[in-house]
């Protein structure tokens, strides 16, 4: 299989007989990652679970994916979260063609929120005890997948802009960078614009992050 396209009648009747296999709490994705990142979605089945529909961006895991931060990219049964606080257990799975690339992705969110407010006991059931937590941004914009990356890595350099030195945009941009930030269309424009900084400026910054960060992996 080269492309999505070429399966598309029959993923996305796995959409839907993995849906209709596990109810209306298990929403199941098919994501063209040919596409623009900021339409990914070409099949869904209970969207009401992200609040997701056929057009919508993926998310957070797959640009860090099509950066490079991840071999495969595959993840089995992981705990994650919806904007609104609920619980998913999810799997990600990528397609890739004949020449290892990746093209698609089918992605599982089962929500077990009531499930582990019911009782301890069924802790075993939901898979939710000991598990990684990964976070999982669902949107319906790459803007808002965007404004969630920005904050995330703002987050981590610990100041507000207007105290940041040229040191910690560096790494703020870095961090972006590692995200996958930069493959989201006007990425970059929107980080210039945070960070309060011109195009030239952000792309500086950007190499001076990409040569720092090569020199600390380098031999030691």
């Amino acid at each position: 299989m080269e492309s999505v396209n070429d399966e598309r009648a029959f993923l996305s009747d796995l959409v839907t007989g993995i849906a209709a296999q596990f109810g209306d709490r298990c929403e199941v994705v098919l994501h063209d990652l040919k596409r623009p990142y900021d339409s990914t979605i070409v099949a869904i089945a209970n969207g009401h679970v992200t609040g997701r529909r056929i057009g919508d961006p993926g998310t957070n895991l797959g640009l860090e994916l099509l950066r490079g931060r991840t071999e495969s990219g595959t993840k089995l049964n992981y705990v994650t979260q919806t904007k609104d606080g609920r619980i998913l257990r999810s799997s990600s799975m990528y397609v890739h063609n004949g020449a290892g690339e990746v093209v698609g992705a089918l992605c599982i969110n089962f929500d077990v929120t009531d499930l582990m407010v019911a009782s301890g006991t069924l802790q075993s059931l939901v898979g939710a005890q000991g598990q990684e937590r990964v976070k999982e941004t669902f949107v319906t914009s790459v803007g808002e997948l965007l404004d969630a990356l920005i904050q995330e890595a703002q987050e981590q350099v610990g100041k507000p802009v207007a105290v940041m030195t040229k040191e910690d945009k560096i790494r703020m941009i870095r961090l972006l960078d590692e995200k996958g930030a930069f493959l989201v269309k006007k990425g970059g424009e929107k980080i210039g614009a945070y960070l309060n900084i011109s195009k030239y400026t952000l792309y500086s910054y950007l190499e001076e992050g990409k040569k720092e960060a090569g020199e600390r992996s380098g031999p030691g």
